[in-house]
């Protein structure tokens, strides 16, 4: 009994995600309903791929409405395109932390604005290390600073 049901949890979670799985582009274009945030990592997914555009598609939605929140509530709705994330070497360097970009698009109210967010990144013997999760916390700063300037300029 316990086995057959653990079967069928098994089925439907892998029916339920199936989708997802099988869409390339189901995190290409997140909404948020209710709060108005759209986010299109098509661009970023062609330059960067997985995981970057995954990254950024998974927390940058999260990351505007929070930074909605801070200014005061919801505004007009906002709709962003990510097109690239660069990030620099990462060793560092003799003068010190290394520069990290993401640019995109950012439209409100109708109106197309171009942005560039960027962050620094003090390399550390341990992101040698963990290349992977080093780089997911870069985008993440990166994530941050980007919700940050777009909610800012809106």
């Amino acid at each position: 009994m316990f086995i057959a049901e653990m079967t069928r949890r098994a089925a439907l979670g892998a029916f339920a995600a199936a989708p997802v799985l099988l869409s390339r582009g189901a995190l290409a274009r997140r909404v948020m309903p209710g709060v108005g945030i759209r986010v299109d990592v098509t661009p970023l997914r062609e330059s960067a791929g997985d995981p970057t555009a995954a990254w950024v598609a998974r927390e940058l939605p999260g990351a505007l409405a929070q930074a909605m929140a801070e200014r005061g509530g919801a505004g007009a709705p906002i709709a962003v395109r990510i097109d690239y994330v660069m990030l620099g070497p990462s060793s560092g360097g003799e003068c010190g932390p290394t520069p990290d970009q993401m640019v995109g698009v950012v439209t409100i109210g109708g109106v197309d604005r171009p942005l560039r967010a960027s962050a620094r990144f003090y390399p550390s013997p341990v992101d040698q290390a963990l290349v992977e999760q080093s780089n997911h916390d870069r985008v993440s700063q990166l994530v941050q600073a980007f919700a940050y300037w777009a909610v800012r300029e809106g």
